[in-house]
């Protein structure tokens, strides 16, 4: 398995063609899955956002000056609105913001983003990101390169550990896990529950890669990697009937 960044990708504007520009940059052959940062993807797609966009509503407000009484932490009210519209579901408002994303990602800040943003205070996340894969892997046919498949990434906390990890938040042309429920392992157990989320471990392994703050790197080409004889699932993002943490979180918000 080879891991090779897309070199020399200029500044993404708002309009700019991320599939002409990685296969100007980058020789890709059937086979190969192509990761690229959501942070590209949003600015290509005119996901950018200044604080004076957000009227600063009621809520926005209470949950600024508790952040503040709480947590020590001045936030801004208008960037907790941003927040608050960019989320389907705030799951934790205090002492800092967890939300649901509207296409189901669960991050800080709903994923927003305050860095290396040129011209604007925000970076949003793309609004649906497994569509902007399928565009990506479509401009990519229109140009000849075919069976290619592609993920959009983005880097997140984990509860429990420290430090942040590459993950998936879109994908298109392979799915999302492999399912090993059914398999035996060498002693002859048959598995019950292993399914294995291979782009959050591709979108993980091309982090090492692109790198973090000012690397510049935000597309890689995965190759000589394969999904094997197994049962694919497009399941990624748990639904809340399924969720125990998120049924807990609720709990105790009801009952707070």
């Amino acid at each position: 398995m080879e891991l090779n960044g897309v070199a020399d990708l200029p500044e993404i504007r708002p309009g700019d063609d991320i599939a002409a520009l990685v296969a100007d940059r980058a020789e890709l052959e059937p086979g190969d899955v192509l990761t690229v940062a959501s942070t590209i993807v949003s600015k290509a797609e005119g996901r950018t956002a200044d604080l004076e966009d957000y009227p600063v509503s009621g809520r926005a407000q209470e949950i600024s000056d508790r952040i503040a009484e709480v947590a020590g932490e001045e936030k801004d009210p208008r960037f907790a609105q941003a927040i608050i519209e960019e989320s389907a579901e705030l799951l934790i408002d205090c002492p800092f913001l967890l939300a649901e994303t509207r296409f189901g990602h669960i991050a800080p800040n709903a994923g927003i983003d305050r860095s290396n943003v040129p011209d604007h205070d925000l970076l949003l996340l793309p609004k649906r990101p497994d569509e902007s894969a399928e565009r990506i892997r479509s401009g990519l046919e229109d140009r000849g390169i075919e069976d290619v498949a592609v993920v959009v990434t983005d880097t997140c906390g984990r509860p429990f550990r420290h430090g942040q990890t590459g993950v998936a938040i879109g994908w298109a042309g392979m799915p999302a896990s492999r399912d090993w429920r059914g398999e035996e392992d060498r002693d002859g157990h048959e598995l019950g529950v292993t399914v294995q989320s291979v782009i959050d471990e591709l979108a993980a392994a091309a982090n090492l890669v692109t790198g973090e703050g000012a690397g510049g790197t935000p597309a890689v080409v995965v190759r000589d990697w394969a999904f094997g004889d197994h049962e694919g699932s497009d399941e990624l993002f748990r639904g809340v009937e399924d969720d125990l943490v998120r049924q807990a979180l609720r709990e105790w918000r009801f009952e707070g």
